[in-house]
């Protein structure tokens, strides 16, 4: 009963109301309100102030919400553990997928994976890659396919699987598509779109063309690559994109001595046990591992 009213008050956090967290629990109301009136008799701390239909934490609930977390995702941990003992790969898959990876790098990944284990139950959320590794660190998702961070994040592992080099465009008509040399300086006169500036993306982008000793600031941001491509088509910037989304209406501007790429690959958590279908899904994925090139 304690877990029950615990996972309520992380869902409370996570929803933002007690309705929205009913909603998502499948439980009334009134035993959500219960169940945390209850945790917080237990523990001597009110969680929430009520302020009219909203809540928000108090220190007390700000300073308990991690470590509710990490109980939640014990008891996790927990229950996978003995699903392992069963050599079955079944039971749901709680996976993480950036948007681009889940659309551009895993399609032809899952419909294989799904035909090959089918009593597996993917529950898949598309969000962006940093929200991705938060929800493996916090042990709502035991497994992600993103964008790696740069540098590795230092409390997960990471398996690299593929390589994804980038490349600067610019839409068709704009005055550098037909330029028959670029340099730092002719694309500083003129506004990027790019990925929102706490993005991984974003930060390395801005290391590469750092080095070269442009410092940008983007006149729009879109977690989007496929909106990015857009905005670049249109004229109203030029942008930074994987080589593979090259588009007729886009120009690729070559800039000598920059060298952009991301790392796409794994994120999992290294103390947390992983399911067996998370462990066939890593399995398949390590089997697509570019070799690396030759030093």
């Amino acid at each position: 009963m304690q877990t029950e009213a615990i996972r309520a008050f992380v869902t409370v956090c996570d929803r933002g109301s007690f309705q929205a967290a009913a909603e998502t629990l499948h439980l009334s109301q009134p035993t959500i309100s219960k169940r945390l009136a209850a945790l917080e008799t237990r523990l001597g701390h009110d969680l929430f102030d009520r302020v009219g239909r909203g809540v928000a934490l108090t220190e007390a609930g700000h300073a308990y919400l991690p470590h509710a977390r990490e109980l939640l995702a014990v008891v996790q941990d927990g229950r996978r553990a003995l699903d392992n003992l069963d050599a079955d790969t079944a039971g749901p898959l709680r996976l993480a997928l950036s948007h681009h990876v889940g659309l551009h790098r895993m399609p032809e990944v899952l419909r294989a994976y799904i035909a090959r284990y089918p009593k597996v139950a993917p529950e898949i959320v598309f969000v962006d890659s940093e929200a991705a590794c938060r929800s493996v660190l916090n042990g709502e998702r035991e497994l992600a396919v993103i964008t790696l961070p740069s540098p590795a994040h230092p409390g997960l592992v990471e398996d690299c699987i593929w390589a994804d080099p980038m490349s600067i465009f610019v839409g068709r008509d704009h005055a550098l598509a037909t330029a028959e040399t670029v340099d730092v300086a002719d694309l500083a006169a003129y506004p990027a779109v790019l990925p929102p500036v706490e993005s991984y993306t974003y930060a390395i982008i801005a290391d590469a063309l750092g080095q070269s000793g442009l410092e940008i600031e983007p006149r729009m941001t879109s977690h989007y690559l496929e909106t990015l491509r857009m905005l670049a088509g249109v004229g109203i910037g030029w942008t930074v994109l994987p080589t593979s989304m090259q588009h007729p209406e886009l120009t690729r501007v070559e800039l000598p001595d920059v060298v952009i790429e991301r790392r796409l690959g794994a994120i999992r958590h290294p103390r947390r046990s992983l399911s067996n279908a998370a462990r066939a899904l890593l399995t398949m994925l390590d089997a697509l591992r570019e070799p690396k090139a030759p030093a």
